[in-house]
């Protein structure tokens, strides 16, 4: 489940312009499918008084439980991380990671776990989060790929993705129309798989997600409700 819930997603994307972000919240439906029991999960986007953005996640079920929460930028219309934050507990060995993104030094630094963390920050660069809401507005631009230089751990890691096409998902809210979104892997490298399904209508904002582990686990999160720039989240009925 952790692995999925990092989810509640070299070649630099446009740079997201701030008339593009919107505000958002949702709730989501958690579920393992070796499990009996449902958790659930919250996702947000909010602006600060000082004009910074904060991302947030968090996601539960039975005794385990993920925070994770970014913090950015946008200035000369470029997404830039300032801070991010993962604590995960009760799955196993729990996981703390900080990592501060100093603009001015050009360094990426914190701890991963006990290990510290010392990155060059280059231009483009983003973190585990805010990489998921770049994605969210280059599927809204009508991109078809996208690649992403993420700091994952005490590395710099390429992300891709890659459009499906639309599809419905059904929702507590409704029918959805989505752009499914897929992350691209090399198969001699691993075999898990990862979907990510964006409302059309609705900011992209993201409604499902499913993963496939390299032990044949599989986690889903689903859209229960929602809200983009204050207004909620409506699908059609049947």
């Amino acid at each position: 489940m952790r692995r999925a819930l990092l989810f509640a997603l070299t070649l630099f994307s446009l740079p997201v312009l701030a008339a593009d972000l919107q505000p958002f919240s949702a709730s989501y439906t958690a579920d393992w499918k070796q499990l009996p029991v449902s958790g659930s999960a919250e996702r947000s986007l909010k602006r600060e008084s000082d004009g910074s953005w904060k991302l947030s996640f968090h996601a539960s079920m039975l005794v385990a439980s993920l925070t994770e929460e970014s913090t950015f930028r946008l200035e000369n219309q470029s997404l830039k991380p300032l801070t991010y934050r993962l604590n995960r507990s009760g799955l196993g060995k729990g996981k703390k990671v900080a990592h501060n993104f100093d603009w001015q030094r050009k360094l990426v630094t914190g701890n991963d776990r006990d290990d510290a963390v010392r990155i060059p920050l280059n231009r483009g660069l983003l973190d585990k989060s805010t990489y998921q809401l770049a994605l969210q507005q280059d599927v809204a631009a009508g991109k078809k790929s996208v690649s992403y230089q993420v700091v994952d751990g005490d590395e710099i890691e390429t992300y891709d993705f890659r459009v499906l096409g639309p599809e419905v998902v059904r929702t507590k809210a409704g029918l959805i129309d989505a752009i499914k979104v897929e992350r691209v892997r090399d198969p001699t490298q691993s075999s898990r798989k990862t979907i990510l399904w964006f409302a059309k209508d609705w900011g992209h904002l993201l409604v499902r997600l499913h993963q496939v582990e390299t032990d044949g686990k599989e986690y889903q999160i689903m859209l229960k409700e929602g809200s983009v720039d204050g207004k909620p989240v409506e699908g059609r009925r049947d």
